[in-house]
């Protein structure tokens, strides 16, 4: 598998990212690129890696401040009450995320956020294939990695952050390419679902009671800047 797949930094998911953090858990975090990077964001705060493979944990060490390898299936080690923890594109490899989700969950902070990320099923690159041909094909990796386990549309993500037992304060897709941004444009959102290769959630058990309609917003990033603006919401 190219090295990439776990050297990938998540700054997409930047905007739902709280204002403070102190205790941060990156869950299938790879080598902990992404770890890395929030630290520049968070520098006070402490970082916790969990990964399933382990010919990741020396980097993954270097880049957190504590590294678990471990199975998400079986128990899980005292993780301090966080307050910020992260599962992107980790939840769809699992036979049953809503339960590694709520584990999770038991050990948050009060105030904690939790970041959901997982491929969207419902992009052209699979539902086109299917209404033409009535068949689809697996791949080494994207939507129809061959060792996903669990597929999500807009609603499934949504329901397994709620299940969950955490309220969604934020929606967002990612398109990729410039074609998908300029169809998005032109059909002023209609195609949002068909277009977006991932779906983000982020949720919060502090906001009990304060469940907002999902807005499904585009990240899109802006020529010599770091951090993506929001189009408009659908």
């Amino acid at each position: 598998m190219d090295s990439s797949y776990y050297t990938h930094v998540r700054a997409d998911i930047e905007r739902l990212l709280p204002p403070q953090a102190r205790r941060i858990v990156d869950v299938g975090c790879g080598s902990g690129a992404t770890l890395r990077w929030l630290r520049t964001l968070y520098p006070d705060a402490y970082t916790i890696g969990l990964e399933g493979n382990p010919a990741l944990r020396r980097e993954l060490e270097q880049n957190a401040a504590e590294a678990h390898i471990l199975d998400l299936n079986g128990d899980l080690p005292d993780l301090g009450s966080p307050d910020l923890v992260l599962f992107l594109d980790v939840l769809e490899h699992l036979p049953q995320p809503e339960v590694v989700l709520r584990k999770f969950v038991s050990q948050l902070a009060d105030d904690a956020t939790v970041i959901v990320s997982v491929p969207n099923v419902a992009h052209l690159s699979v539902s086109l294939p299917l209404l033409l041909s009535g068949a689809f094909t697996y791949a080494d990796a994207g939507i129809l990695d061959r060792t996903h386990l669990r597929f999500f549309d807009r609603k499934g993500a949504l329901a397994l952050v709620g299940d969950a037992g955490l309220v969604v304060e934020q929606t967002f897709v990612t398109l990729h390419g410039r074609r998908s941004h300029l169809i998005d444009l032109m059909t002023f959102g209609a195609l949002r679902s068909r277009l977006a290769t991932q779906l983000i959630v982020s949720g919060s058990r502090a906001a009990a009671g304060a469940a907002r309609p999902a807005r499904w917003r585009v990240a899109q990033p802006l020529m010599g800047r770091s951090r993506p603006s929001l189009m408009e919401e659908v």
